[in-house]
Order: structure tokens, then C-alpha cells, then sequence
């Protein structure tokens, strides 16, 4: 089990953690319309999930910059998911400020379903580790990563290495 901190703080991550290799876990979030969205969805396609705390937070919102960003250069050969337990509302009103458009942003809030299945939910704060998962289009996991301290970014240039070798 990965150890991660909160401020310096250990916290507890609840649910089975998720390896490369494991097969993936269906879920179901909303969207920003408060509609259920599963992963099943995306099936057939490379998925990139990012995971964050809170989008009102400075590194949640350089994360949400990065990844959108990033997700214009793969066009549609991958699809950009990040999710966190804000408000769908938050995450449309972040979006529509901030001009992201390229990501599909989800809400795991109500049922917790994607924190559990891939062990990411911070039991002492209800809230998502700091991660990226990436799933090609088989639904195998071909990269996972805890951030170690959630105030710290995601190691981005890895995972976008990764999602190149899987779009070939």
C-alpha cells in the first residue's frame, strides 16, 4: 500500500489501490449536468484519469491547466478524464472560467465509487488522493501513480510518455 501524506501528515486511503497491469473497475461519476457517466462510456478508447483533491486549490487548477492542454495535442486518440469530489457545479463553474475544454470532468462525490474502487479516497477527509491512472483501450492499467504528498504535482512527463507509446 502507498503511503501518502496530507501537509506532512499520513492519511488513510480506502479501497483496493490499483496496479499496472489490473484489469479496470468500472465506476460511475457525474458530469457537469449532474448526469451519471460511466467508464464503460470511453470503452475502446485510451483513457487518462486525473485525480485531485479540490479544484479550488492552486496545484488542483495548474493539474486541470496541464492535462487540458495536453489533451489538445492527442486530439481524440485519448480520452482526458478528471475527476475529484467537488460539486458538479464547482467543476463547471472552474471550467467555464478557466476555458478547460478538453477535459471530461466527473464528480465522484455522491456514490464515491471511482476513490473506492481505485483506492484513492482520503478517509479522514472524504476527498480524492492527488494521481494520474492511465487504461488503454482494453481496459488494462498501464500507469498508476500516487502523488506521495498531495500538495505536490503529478510526475506529468511520465505519464504523457506513456500515453504516446499506447497512440502509436
Amino acid at each position: 500500500m502507498k503511503t501518502v501524506t496530507f501537509g506532512g501528515n499520513p492519511v488513510t486511503l480506502t479501497g483496493e489501490q490499483v496496479k499496472v497491469g489490473d484489469k479496470a473497475l468500472e465506476f460511475t461519476a457525474l458530469d457537469n449536468s449532474l448526469k451519471p457517466v460511466k467508464m464503460s462510456d470511453f470503452k475502446g478508447k485510451v483513457k487518462l484519469i486525473s485525480i485531485f483533491p479540490s479544484i479550488d486549490t492552486s496545484v488542483c487548477s495548474v493539474q486541470n491547466h496541464k492535462f487540458n492542454k495536453t489533451a489538445s495535442e492527442f486530439g481524440d486518440k485519448v480520452v482526458f478524464i478528471a475527476i475529484s469530489n467537488d460539486l458538479p457545479f464547482a467543476l463547471k463553474r472552474f471550467c467555464g472560467a478557466e476555458g478547460i475544454t478538453n477535459l471530461v470532468t466527473l464528480s465522484d462525490h455522491r456514490d464515491l465509487e471511482f476513490g473506492t474502487n481505485y483506492g484513492f479516497l482520503i478517509k479522514e477527509l472524504r476527498l480524492l488522493a492527488r494521481g494520474v491512472v492511465i487504461i488503454d483501450k482494453d481496459d488494462t492499467i498501464k500507469y498508476v501513480e500516487y502523488v506521495p504528498e498531495i500538495a505536490q504535482e503529478p510526475n506529468y512527463d511520465a505519464a504523457i510518455k506513456v500515453l504516446k507509446e499506447l497512440v502509436k
